[in-house]
């Protein structure tokens, strides 16, 4: 109860009666606070419990919530509402309650054992709930302001010098403003909730006509921008000229009208000055110009065969060129004969590099060939058998190091034929899909 009390003070802190329904609030601030104190209750049985006391404090005959279409729409606005407030809070629900601190405070004075000093401050504790106390101070200033209040009504002296409330961190003019505050909640006559509602539903009235009436002004004066746009001046700077939007259309549109009035007005005044001269002859030469263009018959080329020819190809091609597929299919294929090209050029080059590979390994072999001839001629000339060894030692060192050269010749081209499928792979795949 005191959670939801102090999630719904905390919402209308900075939001509005007759913008956010009071009742529908309340419940989404419970059922929000049932799951904070992890006690979590069904929207339907915070529905049914509010309906339940309405009807007691109405003094209706008491019947049981109907589970019909008004009742889902209750529910789904009790949901809303418990969004709307979780969103409104930043998700900080957390509320730090005064109840054990005016415990604890009451042992530090020694005053836990006196059982009227203690239930009228937890008493004045539960009162300031209906106040907005929570929302202006700390709460462990509201438990002092509960033991103040309370020691004052029951006339129990607490300790002056040093003043017990400052061992609280708190001071004496906050704990008189939460008195007051609390004391003015019993002055204060019982609220019929019906008036309220009425209250609130006028003020809800005045605010939608409001609404309303500053819709209908904003739209009058959105259209009256579009009609003053026209017949606004251009606003120059010394440097550069500004315009506004709707000016640069209205002067295109006027400006044919306006070189009229000049060419006219010219055509029956004398000019003053050297100025209103070159201006009239401007005018006079723009309508001269027009006039020719106007006044000029169309003309009827005489064409030959062959220019014929020509026309009819270029209107032919311009034809064709507002056909995009076939354009696509063109292209397509002309890119297809390149790659197809480009793949024989590829394997032609790997056909040679293959031939060299088999040269070099057999001008290789010649060499090793001779090499061992050579070697086992010296060996027979000088008679050495270690010498024979060495030498055998050696060609197998040459005989592995030209395997090891011709293995990694050979994973190479392994290599490029393995990309080459791949990238051929791919392009028909990418034929495949623009197909």
């Amino acid at each position: 109860m005191a959670t939801g009390q102090v999630l719904f003070h905390r919402f209308y802190h900075s939001k509005s009666f007759v913008r956010q329904p009071m009742e529908i609030t309340a419940m989404g601030c419970l059922c929000c606070a049932s799951k904070v104190e992890e006690a979590p209750r069904r929207i339907r049985d915070v529905i049914s419990v509010f309906e339940h006391i309405k009807q007691v404090r109405g003094g209706k005959t008491i019947e049981p919530v109907l589970l019909d279409q008004g009742y889902i729409n209750l529910k789904n606005q009790v949901i809303k509402a418990e969004r709307r407030v979780l969103k409104e809070l930043g998700f900080c629900v957390h509320v730090k309650h005064p109840h054990k601190i005016v415990v604890m405070y009451l042992q530090i004075l020694g005053f836990e054992k006196h059982k009227r000093l203690v239930q009228l401050s937890w008493n004045y504790m539960n009162d300031s709930l209906r106040t907005d106390v929570f929302v202006r101070f700390s709460p462990e200033t509201i438990a002092c302001a509960c033991i103040y209040l309370s020691a004052r009504k029951l006339g129990i002296v607490l300790p002056k010098k040093p003043a017990w409330y400052l061992l609280f961190g708190s001071v004496e003019t906050d704990l008189k403003d939460i008195s007051i505050r609390i004391l003015k909640l019993y002055a204060r006559a019982k609220p019929d909730a019906d008036q309220l509602d009425k209250i609130v539903s006028k003020l809800e009235q005045a605010y939608q006509e409001s609404r309303q009436r500053l819709k209908q002004a904003v739209q009058e004066g959105g259209a009256s921008g579009v009609v003053s746009g026209g017949t606004a001046t251009p606003i120059k700077n010394e440097n550069h000229s500004t315009f506004s939007p709707g000016v640069a259309v209205a002067a295109v549109t006027q400006q044919p009208e306006i070189n009229k009035g000049i060419s006219v007005d010219s055509a029956g005044s004398t000019p003053s000055s050297s100025k209103g001269e070159e201006k009239n002859h401007v005018t006079s030469t723009i309508t001269k110009k027009s006039s020719r263009v106007v006044d000029s018959p169309p003309r009827s080329p005489s064409l030959s065969p062959s220019e014929k020819q020509g026309k009819d190809r270029r209107r032919k091609s311009r034809h064709h060129s507002h056909h995009h597929h076939h354009h696509r299919k063109k292209r397509s294929r002309s890119r297809s004969r390149s790659r197809s090209r480009s793949r024989d050029d590829k394997r032609r080059e790997q056909r040679e590099r293959g031939d060299r590979a088999g040269n070099d390994k057999d001008n290789k072999r010649k060499e090793r060939e001779s090499t061992q001839k050579s070697t086992t001629a010296t060996s027979d000339r000088y008679g050495g058998g270690e010498g024979r060894d060495r030498e055998r030692d050696r060609e197998k060192e040459r005989d592995y190091k030209y395997r090891s050269k011709d293995n990694h010749s050979l994973r190479e081209e392994k290599r490029d034929s393995k990309k080459e499928r791949s990238r051929h792979r791919d392009r028909s795949l990418s034929r495949d899909r623009r197909r």
